[in-house]
């Protein structure tokens, strides 16, 4: 019990002094993450730990969604690409279907790896 106290002071003081394009970084962490866990749910047949890590990525997408700024013509994009992975989020939590949980797992990953890419390509730029 100690334990998980120092964790969740450690978690939390992580997310509290994180750069918004860190926050962002594990929010598709913690994605990738539920969804990993969605998907061996349903492998477990556990109907419920994959309807609840599937709500877990929605409330993340959902978030994604609600803080794009559209003064940026890029918003748009993201904004397509995400309604894509809220409707296939939909589909395979109806369906607990493991094979659309992968595919949305693969366009996560790929997000992810951009975004790192993007926030090096930062960092060195401030650097010089």
């Amino acid at each position: 019990m100690i334990a998980n106290r120092g964790y969740d002071a450690y978690a939390r003081n992580k997310i509290m002094t994180a750069s918004p394009a860190e926050l962002t970084l594990m929010l598709y962490e913690g994605a990738i993450k539920f969804c990993n866990i969605a998907i061996v749910a349903i492998e477990e047949k556990n109907v419920e730990k994959a309807h609840n890590n599937i709500t877990k990525v929605e409330n993340i997408i959902s978030e994604f969604l609600s803080t794009l700024d559209h003064k940026y013509e890029v918003a748009r994009d993201f904004e397509n690409v995400y309604n894509y992975i809220m409707d296939r989020l939909v589909e395979a939590n109806l369906k607990k279907d493991k094979e659309i949980l992968e595919e949305v797992l693969s366009h996560l990953r790929t997000m992810r790896d951009t975004w790192k890419e993007v926030m090096g390509q930062n960092k060195a730029a401030k650097a010089e």
